[in-house]
């Protein structure tokens, strides 16, 4: 069920950022320096949000929902299906609020992720190969118990919770030149675009997608939305086989490019990551550094790039 299109504006950003203020960290956007190999030659920055609550970028999209439901929504729960970070979130906003919640997930996600939901405190049903089964049987399931439910990328409220990453990133570093976003269903690249193209026109935002889940590639080289027929990558956070009306609205309007990396490529960008930096993330974290290291992206030499490292996992640890 994709939710009615439309802009998310600089102004719904704003008070998103007002909203969330005491339920988010502001996530260091640190310099990559002092490296033996570095990976490009002008300024590297990367915006950890794997130090985000819960893990990811994901608690401020999801608190951003959750605090403009009505008391009479809370009370009746909240759900959502998830590859595992936004349900982390939506648990973690749902806790904070008081609300049950309920969390379906696919079966390709990892235990450790199912285990933190519990943790959190929600019900966790898995359903289905992949998350767009386990979306069919979230909003069959919100429909059937009156549930609120939150979509991970196709909500405005969420889309403008994570542009609320875009604006702090410019608030921290406003001479960025080039932003590099992982892409799942496009919730985060949608958000960050609305806000550095708003704030900043001239930036570059380049889109980094699995070469196993090119969801909003093909619907833009399509010109329409496309479901992909399979999803063939481990990096599962990155992983609907269809995105919506209004993510591909924003990516098609502020996008500047979209490039396509292997999970090998991810888990090489992963160990860079945890042996360089001491940065733990999972393969939707370390895309963006795949992006470099693999030559996908023409950077300047002498232009200031931010990385978003979008969650946290232990993918660079064992290699």
């Amino acid at each position: 069920m994709d939710i009615a299109t439309g802009p998310v504006t600089l102004a719904d950003i704003e008070a998103a950022a007002d909203r969330i203020k005491d339920r988010v960290r502001r996530t260091p956007c640190l310099r990559a320096r002092y490296l033996r190999a570095p990976l490009h030659p002008g300024e590297l920055l990367l915006k950890l949000e794997s130090l985000q609550v819960t893990g990811s970028f994901k608690a401020r999209g999801a608190n951003n929902a959750v605090l403009q439901l009505d008391q009479a929504a809370l009370a009746r729960g909240i759900i959502t299906a998830s590859g595992g970070n936004h349900g982390l979130a939506v648990a973690y906003a749902g806790r904070a609020s008081g609300a049950r919640t309920v969390i379906y997930l696919p079966e390709i996600t990892s235990a450790a992720k199912a285990d933190k939901l519990r943790a959190w405190g929600a019900e966790v049903a898995i359903e289905g190969a992949v998350w767009d089964d386990a979306n069919d049987a979230a909003l069959a399931r919100a429909e059937r118990d009156g549930l609120s439910y939150i979509h991970p990328f196709s909500n405005p409220a969420v889309i403008a919770g994570q542009g609320t990453v875009g604006r702090e990133m410019l608030k921290q570093s406003s001479h960025i030149d080039t932003l590099l976003v992982a892409i799942g269903g496009g919730g985060l690249i949608s958000g960050i675009a609305s806000a550095a193209k708003a704030i900043k026109p001239g930036i570059r935002v380049i889109g980094i997608e699995p070469v196993g889940a090119p969801t909003l590639s093909k619907s833009l080289a399509a010109g329409k939305l496309i479901t992909l027929p399979a999803i063939e990558t481990e990096a599962v956070t990155l992983a609907p086989r269809r995105s919506a009306e209004i993510n591909l609205e924003i990516i098609r309007d502020k996008v500047d490019q979209i490039v396509l990396v292997s999970d090998d490529e991810m888990r090489t960008a992963a160990r860079w990551l945890w042996f360089e930096m001491g940065v733990g993330a999972e393969l939707s974290g370390a895309a963006a550094i795949a992006a470099i290291q693999a030559g996908k992206v023409d950077l300047p030499k002498d232009s200031t790039v931010a990385a978003v490292i979008c969650g946290v996992g232990d993918d660079g640890i064992g290699g």
